[in-house]
């Protein structure tokens, strides 16, 4: 009886690792995807600084061109890199909490195979298979 309580134990433990893990893999991807948003964002910003005033700038919309003053564009990137920055402090609260969650996962998962060798061996039978 208690050994299939491990086993569901353990089952369950798996599938939250499992699942913590997707899940910080995906934040992992936001956060890389929003580092580049912010580089492209700063490098844009970057390049309209370097023109005068006068200058002719052009917003890309679609497959057309669209004159826009140069201060509405360096307002839009400024905004793209505030959203950005603020977007992966997010992320990386995120990313902190699952990394914790996982090490409390894996602290049970050792905890569970401490208290029940033979079910730590059942598992490495099934692995090696």
């Amino acid at each position: 009886m208690a050994d299939e309580a491990n086993r569901a134990a353990f089952m369950e433990i798996q599938g939250r690792m499992i699942e913590t893990t997707g899940k910080l893999k995906q934040v992992q991807n936001q956060m890389r995807n929003k580092e580049g948003e912010k580089k492209r964002a700063f490098l844009t910003l970057e390049e309209l600084r370097q023109f005068s005033n006068d200058t002719n700038t052009y917003k890309s919309i679609g497959r057309t061109f669209v004159l826009e003053p140069k201060s509405v564009l360096m307002n839009e990137q400024e905004q793209k890199l505030k959203d950005s920055e603020t977007a992966i402090a997010s992320l990386q609260a995120s990313k902190e909490y699952l990394e914790n969650q996982m090490a409390e996962v894996e602290n049970n998962l050792r905890e569970l195979l401490q208290q029940d060798p033979g079910l730590a061996r059942q598992i490495m039978s099934m692995t090696v298979m």
